[in-house]
């Protein structure tokens, strides 16, 4: 019988022993296949994104457990009480948790930033950004192996990240405008940075100089980058165009498709903008021929929460338009954001 039970205990132990090697031999292959899940969960958060604001409100509090536990690590690391071998797990362990409440956040965004932009835009270019930070969010080796190991890494996506959440959710949850959103995302944004990167071994001198820099950089990206960033959540839900239009209903009476040419023409153009109920902006129209600006209105206040959208509407005078000429309307902020545009040819 003591035989019997020691041989047991001997085929458990050696089966516990070839699992444990198994594992070592392929865990590369296990972390791409969570990776591999962890984006198709993404895309079903995306789903959740496009169609329920709500969850917006936990993201605060997924950011401070980032920020928090991005914070300590390092000095828990380093605790002489912790023993060796807890070092690699414990930062797998934060990893872990980091990684999947970044995806939740930026996964649950991007449908809602990608909504705002105008594909043939420059502000398609940040939607891009927010992607390839929400796939990287993904991907366990470069994540664990260089993005959190590194401090100034660690501070930069935190920083650009926390900026891209901020971004969106001052508008929805409290109303803010976008210009004012963007500058106080920026101004989060550098915090973040700082609070992570903040090399404190440095002189005085030095540091207050990171700092001076930092704050600079992001605030003038911000500033100058203004116009690659979609004005989330607004979004431009129609278009039209006609040479008559009824102000009872702020609608043009036959929506054109295209002007004929070599003729005066007086040419209405007419925007509904989504926007969530309480948020107010500025907007206005910028009318543009074969790619030059002709004329730009002054700026309306809109007020968001309309069900048909809120309508914006300008005319244009035209003596004569050319065979094949092209014109275009674009709809932005008073920051300089694009939330849609629109054309319409001249037949030739």
């Amino acid at each position: 019988m003591p035989n019997s039970n020691a041989s047991i205990a001997t085929s458990r132990s050696s089966f516990r022993h070839r699992l444990i090697e198994w594992f070592h031999r392929h865990q590369e292959k296990l972390w791409w296949l969570h990776s591999l899940y962890a984006l198709i969960l993404g895309i079903g958060i995306m789903w959740l994104g496009k169609r329920n604001f709500s969850y917006l409100r936990l993201v605060v509090f997924h950011i401070s457990f980032i920020w928090l536990s991005s914070l300590f690590l390092p000095k828990l690391l380093n605790h002489p009480r912790l023993p060796v071998p807890w070092t690699p797990r414990l930062r797998l362990l934060v990893n872990f948790f980091n990684k999947n409440l970044y995806q939740q956040m930026l996964f649950f965004v991007l449908p809602i930033y990608y909504a705002s932009a105008t594909l043939v835009s420059r502000n398609i270019a940040f939607v891009l950004l927010v992607g390839l930070s929400a796939t990287v969010s993904t991907l366990d080796v470069i994540y664990d192996r260089h993005l959190s190991v590194k401090r100034g890494l660690t501070a930069a996506f935190f920083a650009f990240n926390l900026f891209t959440l901020i971004n969106v959710m001052l508008p929805i949850l409290w109303s803010v405008s976008n210009t004012i959103a963007t500058r106080a995302s920026a101004a989060l944004a550098i915090l973040g940075f700082l609070s992570l990167y903040y090399p404190r071994s440095q002189s005085k001198i030095r540091r207050r100089a990171l700092a001076f820099g930092t704050g600079i950089l992001i605030l003038g990206l911000a500033e100058l980058g203004r116009p690659y960033i979609p004005p989330a959540p607004l979004r431009l839900a129609s278009v039209e165009f006609g040479n008559e239009f009824d102000q009872d209903s702020l609608r043009v009476v036959s929506p054109l498709t295209e002007i004929q040419p070599n003729q005066p023409l007086r040419l209405y153009g007419v925007t509904a903008i989504k926007a969530p109920l309480g948020l107010t902006e500025r907007v206005r129209h910028r009318w543009y021929q074969n790619g030059k600006l002709i004329f730009a209105s002054s700026f309306h206040n809109i007020v968001g929460g309309r069900a048909e959208g809120f309508r914006l509407w300008t005319s244009f005078s035209f003596n004569s338009i050319a065979p094949g000429t092209k014109l275009r309307l674009d709809l932005e902020t008073e920051g300089g954001q694009l939330i849609g545009s629109a054309g319409l040819k001249t037949a030739r």
